[in-house]
């Protein structure tokens, strides 16, 4: 049997109007904004001629109030599968030229597709957020979308990697899908997530906030911390996308994507060792530090923005994929703090559910002091950093560049922590707090009485540090792998890393613990 033109023909129109979305004027109308449409979106990331599409003839239901005689085309919601770079990956893009891109049964429904895909498939999912929020017709059936939505969003976590791009209004019960996702990118024009909204938040508490306060890219990427990386536009939130997804496993059963060389570069890199300041007291850029480290261009950081006394990304080191935690003593010192330690514990258990090894660079004074700190519950956040690096069993590689002092030594993944290997440089110190402060409470009343304070106070710092804060001290009692030459920290970290890959690591049988939230 032959398939008649009339068939045909039928399918090319409907195709056709499903394609168009809200139609050409809406699809312009974007454009002068600098926006791209679902189906932009979409063709931008995956490879020409590999998407295929889930559910294009999907409808809502004409029971819901209103809608009897409306067409949404897709029920503003496109999804399917294509290729990133030749690997597998299922994606869904809000439009919002139908309906404003409104959440509805059926395009809740669609979206679920997407994740199941994704979850059969084993492959990343990519969310495209741009939408109006629930589908005010569809009542119930659109809140019972957002549950089916957040269920799955969770079944994924830790299984396959999850990354949502906010491109436009993501308000109310929307904002929690991209909360439950991995990596959210934002762009930052155009794009706002919000539980409640400037007009709720003055009709209830009768202050008035714009939405930059409480919505926008910049706010989420600094002071919320909700947003990992911000985009300039749409294009450049697929470039985002698809550099994520090249430090990323398909799925959490996978190694993550290295690049073996035949041999590891043992050269020593004597830059390293220009990088320490002479004067221990005085910060040292650890940026400088992980790009001697890494290999060239292979630094993808994670929450710039956010915490920035804390650094975290993905780097390669001789090819091998790895998640890289570093205090910044340029920030705060270095110390850790709420934020800092929220920002570490996500990242490292990121790292942990997708087989990525760690690599922490230690330079640290301690835990941010301060009544602000102490109320805001920095034991019961600290915690979480102990919890993610003790519950790690990925590779865990320590590198000790200075200061290591009191429990923040702890919380930047020492031995007993887990780690795998720790080496120091032979600026390390590694003790109960600094050695002024510890002069001060060992030698109070000798210091008192000194002619010239500072010069004792100095003089006796030297000798603590050289006898109780030493590296070989840590190293002579087992604490410490090796004391190594700074020039030499890349490739004793890269050798060390590739003997590691295979490592096993099993744990008593259990739930799962229960982290300090």
């Amino acid at each position: 049997m032959t398939i008649s033109a009339t068939l045909l023909e039928e399918l090319e129109n409907r195709r056709a109007k499903t394609m168009a979305g809200g139609g050409e004027d809406k699809i312009k109308a974007r454009h002068k904004k600098g926006l791209l449409s679902a189906r932009e979106r979409l063709a931008l990331l995956f490879q020409e001629g590999t998407f295929q599409e889930i559910g294009t003839h999907a409808q809502h239901s004409a029971r819901q109030f209103g809608m009897e005689k409306k067409t949404l085309p897709g029920d503003g919601v496109v999804v399917g599968t294509g290729y990133v770079d030749g690997r597998v990956v299922a994606a869904f893009g809000q439009d919002f030229t139908v309906a404003a891109g409104s959440l509805g049964k059926m395009h809740a429904m669609k979206i679920v597709k997407a994740m199941e895909t994704a979850s059969r498939l084993g492959v990343p999912l990519v969310a495209f957020k741009d939408s109006g929020g629930a589908r005010i017709q569809e009542g119930v059936d659109a809140l019972s979308g957002y549950g089916h939505v957040f269920y799955n969003n969770v079944l994924l976590s830790g299984v396959v990697p999850q990354i949502a791009v906010v491109c436009g209004p993501c308000a109310g019960g929307a904002a929690y899908s991209p909360a439950l996702m991995d990596f959210i990118i934002m762009t930052k024009n155009n794009a706002y997530m919000f539980i409640t909204g400037p007009d709720v938040i003055k009709a209830v508490t009768g202050k008035a906030v714009t939405m930059d306060q409480v919505g926008s890219t910049d706010m989420h990427a600094s002071v919320s911390g909700n947003v990992h990386f911000i985009a300039e536009d749409d294009t450049h939130a697929v470039a985002l996308v698809h550099r994520l997804l090249s430090y990323l496993p398909a799925n959490n059963s996978e190694e993550p994507p290295h690049r073996l060389t035949a041999d590891i570069n043992m050269t020593e890199d004597p830059v390293m060792c220009e990088l320490i300041p002479d004067d221990s007291s005085k910060p040292m850029d650890v940026y400088k530090i992980i790009e001697r480290l890494v290999d060239p261009d292979e630094f993808l950081e994670v929450h710039a923005s956010f915490a920035a006394n804390l650094v975290v990304g993905f780097g390669r080191i001789e090819g091998m994929v790895v998640g890289i935690i570093a205090n910044q003593p340029m920030v705060k010192a270095g110390a850790l703090d709420l934020d800092a330690a929220d920002k570490g514990a996500r990242f490292i258990r990121f790292c942990n559910a997708f087989n990525i090894p760690v690599v922490t660079l230690v330079d640290v004074p301690g835990f941010l002091p301060g009544i602000e700190q102490e109320r805001g519950g920095i034991i019961r956040h600290g915690a979480k950093m102990l919890f993610a690096y003790a519950s790690c069993t990925v590779p865990k590689i320590t590198v000790i560049l200075r200061k290591a002092y009191g429990g923040s030594y702890l919380a930047m993944c020492s031995q007993e922590l887990g780690a795998d290997f720790v080496y120091a440089w032979p600026t390390a110190e590694i003790a109960v707090m600094g050695a002024e402060g510890a002069i001060n409470i060992l030698y109070g009343k000798e210091l008192a009485a000194a002619p010239d304070r500072a010069a004792k106070t100095r003089e006796l710092a030297a000798a603590y540090r050289a006898e109780f804060a030493s590296p070989y001290l840590s190293a002579s009692n087992g604490y410490i792998t090796d004391v190594i030459n700074p020039a030499a920290t890349r490739s004793m970290v890269a050798l060390a890393l590739r003997k590691s890959l295979s490592k096993r690591e099993m744990r008593p049988p259990k739930k799962h613990g229960n982290i300090p939230l």
